[in-house]
């Protein structure tokens, strides 16, 4: 009948009107997924809706805290070598995917060494003639074989990527046991792994290796002062120096132990102004132990203390952030080198990988830095302990892998935008980072590490997600 037929184009009309409110009131989620078998895997169809149900995780973008400044890794010298042996195709491929934005892991800031580190082919400094004190034989000629085309490289795709550098030694005349390392091979290494440091020459953490003179500590000032105009003659801005990576740790390849003290003196009267005449930022670091007490001596050293910009943590640093981030909220802290693994590259080390990086970001960090780039399959260094890496090259086929912490390092990375805001989440779950970008999205990235798919609410501002997260995995969620 004609009423039969009103009655259903009037009920056809309020379903309409009824699923037009409902799609206003959603909103598409974006959905990236990673499993040890299935990496960035793209879900559809996840909406963020209304829902009177109390989250799992509860987010408040009003709630904000520390801002990201950004993610990367360091160029070193094995990472080049390694990524050399791919056709140009292939390599382009992978800086492409590391460093352009919008495509891959969008990274923005990375980490050089001064002089050799432990991924170096060997030892060498940019000035090893003993008692060249006015520098004049300084020379990064090294360098370009090795880490400025591979900084030049990284530009072509982001000209605006950030670079800051620390050195793993001074030049070995500057130290008293007049050699790069600090402490003699251990035992059963082979012949290709030694570095020849009499036992009588080993240092010792808690000292000062450098030599504590003025002449000494003025030619050292100088000696990055070269460095960083030397680099931005090749088009390489340094934006900041750590003057000396994990100063506690006595090892077989390049290294320097210092006390704070002796740092601090460095810091305050040589190579704070010089730093500052350069315009390069100083932060203090690397710090690799738990000793808060460490990091207050140089803040509070007033010479020193006024040119720190900032505290660089990695390591059992990690236990010292949170003191330091709940005593000096407002002091930039960087997560300066992931911790490297055992060459193994496995899923299990990217589930405690993970756990770093919550630890880091949750205490205050506005910068994660990964390690390697790329490794040769095996990941040895020239001193014989084995590393993992975002890429592994087989030298035997010539062929290249992402390895699980690179899509791990992506799934905060592509999405979590530099002057990004952290945010604080409740409730009962919080296995996830949360975050809040400039252009307003939410990031959460949440990882599930059930052996079992699981179902997650995550309350943001009164909408809610209800993913299916699957069986361990890491999990990334953006509302725009």
């Amino acid at each position: 009948s004609i009423v039969m037929k009103s009655f259903e184009l009037i009920k056809g009309i309020i379903a309409f009107f009824v699923l037009s409110v409902l799609i206003s009131c959603s909103q598409k989620v974006e959905w990236v997924s990673t499993t040890e078998s299935q990496p960035w895997v793209v879900n559809e169809g996840l909406l963020a809706e209304k829902s009177t149900v109390a989250g799992d995780v509860v987010i408040d973008i009003s709630q904000i805290e520390q801002t990201i400044e950004g993610f990367g890794a360091c160029f070193n010298e094995l990472g080049w070598t390694s990524l050399s042996r791919l056709k140009e195709e292939e390599r382009l491929q992978i800086f492409s995917e590391l460093f352009k934005p919008g495509v891959g892991a969008n990274f923005t800031i990375c980490r050089m060494p001064v002089g050799a580190n432990d991924f170096s082919r060997d030892w060498y400094s940019y000035n090893e003639t003993e008692g060249d004190f006015e520098n004049a034989t300084f020379s990064i000629a090294n360098d370009r074989e090795t880490l400025i085309p591979f900084i030049h490289e990284a530009k072509k795709y982001n000209p605006g990527l950030k670079i800051w550098a620390s050195p793993w030694s001074p030049p070995a005349w500057m130290k008293w046991n007049k050699h790069y390392a600090c402490a003699v091979p251990w035992e059963g290494l082979a012949e290709k792994f030694q570095n020849y440091l009499p036992a009588n020459k080993q240092g010792k953490e808690g000292t000062n290796m450098f030599i504590q003179q003025k002449e000494y500590f003025e030619t050292y000032a100088q000696y990055f002062s070269k460095f960083v105009e030397a680099y931005r003659n090749e088009g390489i801005k340094i934006s900041m120096i750590m003057p000396q990576n994990e100063f506690n740790s006595c090892q077989i390849f390049p290294r320097c132990t210092w006390t704070a003290a002796g740092l601090a003196e460095f810091i305050g009267k040589y190579l704070g102004p010089e730093m500052e005449k350069q315009g390069v930022e100083l932060f203090f670091g690397t710090m690799e132990r738990p000793n808060e007490a460490l990091v207050d001596t140089i803040l509070n050293e007033p010479d020193a203390g006024k040119y720190i910009k900032g505290v660089g943590f990695q390591w059992a640093g990690k236990e010292a952030i949170p003191g330091i981030h709940k005593r000096y909220p407002e002091l930039p802290l960087y997560q300066s080198e992931q911790e490297c693994g055992n060459g193994k590259n496995d899923w299990l080390y990217c589930n405690y990988a993970w756990k770093l990086m919550k630890h880091y970001l949750q205490n205050g960090s506005s910068a994660y830095l990964y390690w390697n780039i790329s490794l040769d399959k095996g990941g040895f260094s020239r001193w014989g302990w084995q590393q993992n890496s975002l890429v592994t090259v087989d030298p035997e086929t010539n062929t290249f892998q992402f390895n699980h912490e690179y899509y791990l390092m992506k799934h905060v990375s592509h999405f979590v935008q530099p002057g990004a805001k952290r945010l604080k989440t409740s409730g009962s779950f919080n296995n996830l980072l949360a975050f809040v970008n400039p252009d307003n999205s939410v990031v959460c990235v949440v990882q599930n590490e059930d052996p079992a798919p699981a179902k997650i609410k995550i309350e943001i501002n009164g909408k809610t997600i209800e993913p299916e997260l699957p069986a361990n995995s890491f999990n990334t969620l953006v509302v725009r």
